[in-house]
C-alpha cells in the first residue's frame, strides 16, 4: 500500500484559556463534538472537519496552531518520515477522541499532525 495523505482534517489553536476559547465559540454557534470548558481537548465541528482547542503552552519555538492531515496509514507514514530523517515528537498513539495519531514540527516551528480515525 502506498502512503498517502487524504486530506486536512482540522486544525487546532492552541490556549491557555479553555474557559474562555470554548465560551467564544459556543457563542458562535459552533458545534460541539468533545470537550468543555474544563476539559483540555475541545473539537467543533465545521462541516467534515473540525476545528480544535488545546489547553497547552505555547512558546517562541513553535507555532500555536496545528494542522491535522488524514493519512491513510499512521504508523507506515510515521515509518516514512523516520527513514526520511525527520523525527516526530513521539511514536503514534491513540487518543480518547479516536484517532491515532503523531506530531512532528516543520523548520518554521509549525506543528503538523498525522491521524487516521480509529474504528468504533
Amino acid at each position: 500500500m502506498e502512503i498517502e495523505i487524504e486530506c486536512i482534517s482540522a486544525i487546532t489553536l492552541i490556549t491557555q484559556n479553555m474557559a474562555d476559547m470554548f465560551r467564544f465559540y459556543r457563542d458562535l454557534n459552533f458545534d460541539l463534538v468533545y470537550g468543555s470548558e474544563k476539559a483540555d481537548f475541545t473539537s467543533y465541528r465545521i462541516g467534515a472537519q473540525r476545528l480544535n482547542i488545546s489547553a497547552e503552552n505555547c512558546d517562541a519555538r513553535r507555532s500555536c496552531v496545528r494542522v491535522i492531515l488524514y493519512v491513510n496509514d499512521v504508523d507506515g507514514f510515521y515509518q516514512h518520515c523516520l527513514n526520511r530523517g525527520i523525527v516526530p515528537e513521539f511514536e503514534p498513539r491513540d487518543a480518547p477522541w479516536n484517532e491515532r495519531y503523531f506530531h512532528v514540527i516543520d523548520p518554521d516551528g509549525h506543528e503538523i499532525s498525522f491521524a487516521k480515525p480509529l474504528s468504533p
